[in-house]
């Protein structure tokens, strides 16, 4: 690569990754490349889609930063304290970072490195919930795709209320994690989750990519 394609393409990624943190992966590709001083074609001629992008400025930081959480969960002697960290934890940097919102959800299919990491976090979240039930701090009928679900109504929430109340989503997370406590089952529920190969258009469609 040239030395001046080199310096574009340096810019587009420090532009493209401020601009994930604030508004998430959906933001316009001409905005990126507004702020990095730069054409819409030479971004296009660099990266080529906005998936390659992704790929190349979001991955390692949403691997670094919800690899980060799991391994601290699991570090918990308290199985049931770990559990409640995790979903903490995910909740706050989907509330702080657009962008990890976004990983969390799955909405970008084609772009393989993030969905090795979203792959990569649910199986994190299921090491998590199973160690949680099996040391009898959570209902045994909770499953990774409930957790799934309320990631994504807690980030849809966090985005709502970011400019009003954004602290809100931390009382939702207190009710989930009140809830699912081996002691508030009271019963069977009323439904089962959606199945695990329903997960992907579900979360795309609640964030906003049907």
């Amino acid at each position: 690569m040239r030395a001046d394609a080199q310096r574009n393409a340096e810019k587009l990624r420090a532009a493209a990754a401020e601009l994930f943190q604030e508004r998430g992966l959906k933001v316009p590709l001409k905005e990126i490349a507004r702020r990095a001083g730069v054409s819409h074609g030479t971004l296009y001629n660099l990266f080529g889609t906005r998936e390659a992008l992704i790929d190349e400025v979001v991955a390692g930081l949403a691997a670094d930063r919800l690899g980060a959480a799991a391994e601290h969960a699991l570090s918990f002697e308290d199985a049931g304290k770990g559990f409640a960290y995790y979903v903490q934890r995910v909740c706050e940097l989907q509330a702080t970072d657009p962008a990890v919102a976004d990983v969390v959800s799955g909405r970008f299919p084609a772009a393989e490195c993030l969905m090795a990491i979203c792959g990569q976090a649910q199986d994190a979240a299921t090491r998590i919930i199973e160690r949680a039930r099996l040391a009898g701090a959570i209902r045994p009928d909770f499953t990774g795709e409930d957790l799934l679900l309320f990631f994504g109504t807690s980030a849809l929430l966090a985005r709502a209320v970011a400019d009003t109340a954004p602290d809100a989503w931390r009382r939702q997370v207190a009710f989930l994690l009140d809830g699912v406590r081996t002691e508030a089952a009271h019963g069977p529920l009323p439904y089962a989750p959606p199945a695990p190969q329903q997960i992907p258009d579900v979360m795309s469609r609640l964030a906003g990519t049907p």
